[in-house]
């Protein structure tokens, strides 16, 4: 098997698992995929949709999510008026850290439906259930933090 063909098949990997587990498109996973294992890191919106088979259009509204969640800069060089693109060093970090988060936040949402559901226990005991199991999640994430 070719290299090329290896690394399309990596990269459509990286988008299917980007698309079950995250919900997002799959040109969102195939623009994260290509961006980690492209050589030179920076790519311009041209290579990118190229190398990934998408529309202009298309990859630009992607290009601007990823770019404004901050997991993707866009660059210039100096002399060249093109924008290139390229994979943040901690964007990883930063996709594991928003999950954390809002693992906190759903802690305060749970407070406040025991409040509303108050001594029913079986509408605490659902709530409860949730509660305990995001909260052991967040804790053993607060435990073991990833590496720099």
């Amino acid at each position: 098997m070719a290299d090329e063909d290896r690394v399309a098949r990596w990269v459509e990997r990286v988008a299917t698992f980007c698309v079950d587990e995250w919900g997002l498109p799959p040109i969102t996973g195939r623009i994260l995929g290509w961006l980690m294992i492209s050589d030179p890191p920076e790519q311009s919106a041209g290579e990118i949709a190229d190398v990934i088979s998408a529309s202009r259009a298309s990859l630009t509204s992607n290009m601007r999510f990823l770019t404004v969640i901050g997991l993707v800069r866009r660059t210039r060089r100096p002399g060249d008026r093109t924008a290139y693109y390229r994979i943040e060093d901690d964007a990883w970090q930063k996709v594991v850290q928003r999950k954390l988060d809002s693992l906190g936040a759903f802690g305060e949402i749970a407070d406040e439906g025991l409040a509303i559901a108050g001594a029913d226990e079986s509408r605490t005991e659902r709530i409860r259930a949730a509660q305990e199991s995001l909260t052991w999640l967040r804790d053993i994430a607060a435990r073991n933090p990833p590496k720099p």
